[in-house]
């Protein structure tokens, strides 16, 4: 993965704002991994690709853990 976002401690919304800064100056394709451990994410990480355009590739849970690939638009 050529981008990450570790995001790990942040509660919401700052995962997806996080996120959405990331992938302001990334190109259409390209793909960023965030890591969180915030419950909300479950929530605002499907619901932020939704409404941005973005196609979110994988969500994988590790304990409390959720890793996010998201392939921006």
């Amino acid at each position: 993965m050529d981008h990450e976002l570790d995001a790990l401690g942040l509660l919401c919304p700052l995962p997806v704002l996080k996120a959405r800064k990331r992938l302001a100056p990334l190109a259409s394709g390209d793909r960023l991994r965030v890591v969180t451990d915030d419950p909300a994410a479950v929530i605002d990480m499907p619901h932020f690709c939704k409404e941005a355009g973005h196609t979110l590739v994988s969500s994988e849970e590790d304990g409390a853990t959720i890793i996010w690939v998201i392939e921006k638009a």
